[in-house]
C-alpha cells in the first residue's frame, strides 16, 4: 500500500498560503522562497511517485506561465482534484473529477512507494478526515500572517503525531516530520 505524505511549507500558525501566494505574487509573500531548505525540498519530492494537488495549488502555477494540462513538476504523476477545472487528462496529468476519497484510497491500495499531497487545504482537510495522510512533512517558516490558507482547511483535527525526523536551516525553516497516529 502506497504512503500519502502532506509535505507543504506552513507558517507558525498553520497557514499554507498567505495573501501573496493567493495572488499569485511571491513578492508580496512572507515565506521564504530562498535559502538551503530549497534545494532540500526539490530533491525530497524526487522520491514520489505522484503529486495530488486540489484546484487552487494547481492554479497558482499559471500565475508563472504554466498552462492546464501541464505538469507544475517534470517527471512526476499529477493527479488535479477539481470539478471546475476543464482540460483534457494526458500522462503526466490527470484531472480527477468527482470523489477524490474514493480516487485516493484506490490509488493508496494500488500502490506501492510514496504519493505526495502538495497542496489544497480544503483537499488536505477532507483527507484527514478520512485518515487517508500517513505522514506530515512541515517545512515551517518563521512568519505569523494571522490569516491565509489554513493547513487543513476549514478542519480542525485533533491529531497525535510521532516526530521522526527535524532540521533546521540557517534561515530559520525547519522541516519536521511526522508519522500521524490515528486513533
Amino acid at each position: 500500500m502506497a504512503k500519502l505524505v502532506y509535505h507543504v511549507a506552513v507558517s507558525l500558525d498553520n497557514f499554507i498560503a498567505d495573501q501573496g501566494i493567493v495572488d499569485g505574487n511571491i513578492n508580496q509573500s512572507l515565506f521564504l522562497f530562498e535559502g538551503e531548505h530549497v534545494p532540500d525540498f526539490l530533491s525530497d519530492i524526487q522520491q514520489y511517485e505522484a503529486v495530488l494537488m486540489g484546484r487552487k495549488t494547481y492554479e497558482f502555477g499559471f500565475h508563472f506561465g504554466a498552462k492546464p494540462g501541464e505538469p507544475g513538476y517534470k517527471g512526476i504523476k499529477h493527479y488535479i482534484f477539481s470539478n471546475s477545472l476543464q482540460f483534457e487528462s494526458n500522462e503526466e496529468v490527470e484531472l480527477i473529477k468527482g470523489d477524490s476519497v474514493a480516487f485516493i484510497e484506490n490509488l493508496k491500495q494500488q500502490g506501492t512507494g510514496k504519493l505526495w499531497l502538495c497542496g489544497g487545504g480544503e483537499l488536505a482537510g477532507t483527507l484527514i478526515n478520512h485518515k487517508l495522510i500517513d505522514q506530515l512533512v512541515l517545512k515551517v517558516n518563521p512568519v505569523i500572517i494571522g490569516e491565509g490558507i489554513p493547513l487543513f482547511g476549514s478542519v480542525k483535527p485533533c491529531l497525535k503525531l510521532d516526530l521522526v525526523e527535524m532540521k533546521q536551516y540557517p534561515n530559520s525553516v525547519i522541516k519536521s516530520t511526522y508519522n500521524i497516529i490515528y486513533t
